[in-house]
């Protein structure tokens, strides 16, 4: 399936669904502890970023189109792009916003960790959150290398992040 079927020839969904290398993956949907994890990390960047005009967070599923030409479409859990940076928001996303969150499932740990984080890498994501439900902690990837891996822990650390640096949320407030 090319970019162009994938985005105007397909009817529009609410299902989460990606595309890579021209293949189309709709997994079932998340457990209701994943979701209630993402709306908890949501709501901690927009808390942070709306008041101060720093730029837009949105949840999956948006269409996140890292290559067109490859045919590469994510959809981050979380995502965050920054104000200088607003238009590649059209319907789509149409670049590497500036910041992602993957909320970890057994079913898709293994490809949040390796693949999905070397496209967020090669196309220019500049710090991806994973958050483990099952071991309570926020593994943050800078890919800018200011602090390139940096796990956070509940109840006992503030997860900081190099793209949003005043924020400091408490990794017990994420998972409580």
């Amino acid at each position: 399936m090319t970019t162009s079927e994938y985005l105007y020839d397909t009817e529009e969904t609410s299902r989460r669904r990606e595309l890579a290398a021209g293949i189309l993956r709709e997994p079932p949907a998340p457990f209701f502890s994943h979701q209630s994890l993402v709306l908890k990390v949501a709501r901690v960047w927009s808390d942070y970023v709306e008041p101060r005009g720093l730029g837009r967070v949105a949840v999956a599923p948006v269409d996140v189109v890292l290559d067109e030409a490859r045919a590469l479409i994510l959809q981050p859990d979380v995502l965050f792009v920054a104000s200088e940076r607003l238009s590649i928001i059209r319907n789509q996303v149409w670049g590497a916003p500036d910041l992602v969150a993957e909320v970890l499932s057994a079913s898709t740990e293994c490809r949040d960790r390796t693949e999905k984080i070397a496209w967020y890498r090669q196309y220019g994501v500049r710090e991806c959150w994973l958050v483990d439900l099952y071991h309570e902690q926020v593994t943050v990837v800078d890919f800018t290398g200011a602090m390139p891996v940096e796990r956070f822990a509940k109840g006992v650390d503030s997860i900081r992040s190099s793209v949003l640096p005043g924020l400091e949320s408490s990794a017990f407030g994420i998972f409580s």
